[in-house]
């Protein structure tokens, strides 16, 4: 397989995982751990989940899957230089 594969896997996976680590930063705290700590727990007594919550959640679980299947690709991809010989 080209090198440009590999490169735009490590491009799309750098990405991923910087916008992944924002979406989860972004999430609402669920009660206890550091989030309470500082006063988060006071507004996670909130009953339901509204809209942005759920996109916010289609998004992270969407961004990791990408990410995911990035990490895969890169596998597969050093897995089958090795054993070409490509890869010293």
């Amino acid at each position: 397989m080209p090198i440009g594969f590999a490169y735009t896997l490590i491009v799309l996976l750098i990405i991923t995982s910087g916008l992944l680590t924002l979406l989860v930063l972004l999430h609402r705290g669920k009660g206890g751990g550091l989030s309470s700590m500082f006063g988060g727990g006071v507004s996670s007594s909130l009953a339901g989940s509204s809209v942005a919550e759920k996109n916010l959640d289609r998004y992270t679980v969407l961004v990791g899957i990408v990410w995911f299947a990035c990490i895969v690709g890169l596998g597969l991809w050093l897995k089958l230089e090795m054993a070409a010989g490509n890869v010293s």
